[in-house]
């Protein structure tokens, strides 16, 4: 006769059994249609899945990652990404965890100047241009391309050709940007681009994380390991100066709760919004650690671009962090900054890597 505790057991192995089996009928790369943008094209929805049933959802309108679920210290999965359910609210609203470019960030004056060349740009963030003018890769339609499945991995890739002219840029732009999860609970987003004229290029995922599934993030605990950033004027602008982050509220080299100095900010800001530099050496390397405290959940971050942008939703109430790894803003109009010219026969390639564990 069994026991209970055997009975219960045997009902364990079951139940973990059918998991398995179920886990194993699901498809690592799954599409779907997402409906129609107001021009008539088709949108895709792309489902990434690892074996440990991690889950992440593309859409091919800005490439914008819908969706990640990732678990806390208890094994329960929660989207951690803010995000809408449909592709009229994206439209709407625009799209967070999107795609930015050509130019993430800002360009001083709305034009830049390229060998000998002006190019007038949309003025979208008062005189400055910002996140690549009114539309941006953002708001554009991607091709969905599949990846060879390889071990432990699911990816998909996305393509889109940028007009010589579109928004003002010079050169047809071809941009990839390859989305793998890996079976370490790791999203690798790997950006190319190649041009058939000089132009600019400094691409980021716009992603707000909440690492809780909802609230504030003010209690989450960051560590960015950066000695310096970039000095902005009202505008957030760069000044062109270098400067320390040592003894500023901007200083994250200790792990800080990232409410604990707001008072100390620009009320105007009303939040952190600050190019902290990573160094200019094209490896991978440490960006930044997020941590929320309550889940367990832990958020690395790792790049082969030279700064991070830190952002805390401030428009939305602080209820999301922004890691945005990118080159520094207006970086065309300083000479001092890392280049972001890109010219034919010499490709954009770039990787951010999202590590999540959960303690």
């Amino acid at each position: 006769m069994q026991t209970t505790f055997s009975r219960a057991i045997v009902s364990f192995l079951a139940a973990l059994f059918v998991g398995s089996l179920h886990a194993q009928s699901l498809k690592r790369v799954e599409q779907a249609d997402f409906g129609k943008t107001q021009d008539g094209s088709e949108v895709k929805l792309i489902t990434l899945r690892n074996s440990k049933g991690m889950t992440a959802q593309i859409i091919s309108y800005g490439a914008i990652i819908k969706e990640l679920r990732a678990p806390d210290r208890n094994g329960n999965f929660t989207n951690i990404l803010l995000t809408t359910d449909t592709l009229q609210k994206f439209q709407r609203f625009g799209g967070p965890a999107a795609i930015i470019g050509r130019v993430a960030n800002r360009i001083a004056g709305a034009q830049f100047e390229l060998d000998g060349t002006t190019y007038k740009l949309a003025a979208n963030s008062g005189k400055n241009t910002i996140h690549g003018g009114r539309k941006g890769f953002a708001q554009m339609v991607w091709t969905v391309q599949d990846v060879p499945e390889k071990g432990g991995e699911s990816s998909v890739k996305l393509v889109y050709l940028s007009k010589d002219g579109e928004e003002g840029f010079p050169g047809n732009l071809k941009t990839s940007i390859i989305y793998t999860l890996t079976d370490k609970d790791e999203l690798q987003l790997a950006y190319e681009a190649e041009t058939d004229k000089p132009t600019i290029v400094n691409l980021t995922n716009h992603a707000y994380w909440n690492l809780a599934g909802g609230g504030s993030c003010l209690d989450n605990v960051l560590w960015i390991p950066s000695e310096s950033y970039t000095p902005a004027d009202a505008d957030l602008i760069p000044t062109g100066e270098i400067a320390s982050l040592r003894g500023t509220p901007m200083d994250f080299n200790q792990p800080t709760r990232i409410g604990e100095r707001f008072k100390q900010l620009n009320p105007k800001v009303n939040g952190y919004d600050h190019n902290y530099i990573l160094g200019g050496e094209k490896t991978m390397k440490m960006a930044a650690r997020l941590t929320e405290p309550k889940s367990g959940r832990i958020m690395e971050v790792r790049t082969t671009q030279p700064a991070v942008q830190l952002y805390t939703a401030n428009h939305l109430g602080n209820t999301a962090v922004c890691l945005e790894t990118q080159h520094y803003p207006d970086s065309i109009h300083h000479k001092n900054f890392p280049s972001i010219v890109v010219r034919p026969g010499k490709p954009y390639h770039e990787i951010t890597l999202f590590t999540f564990l959960a303690k």
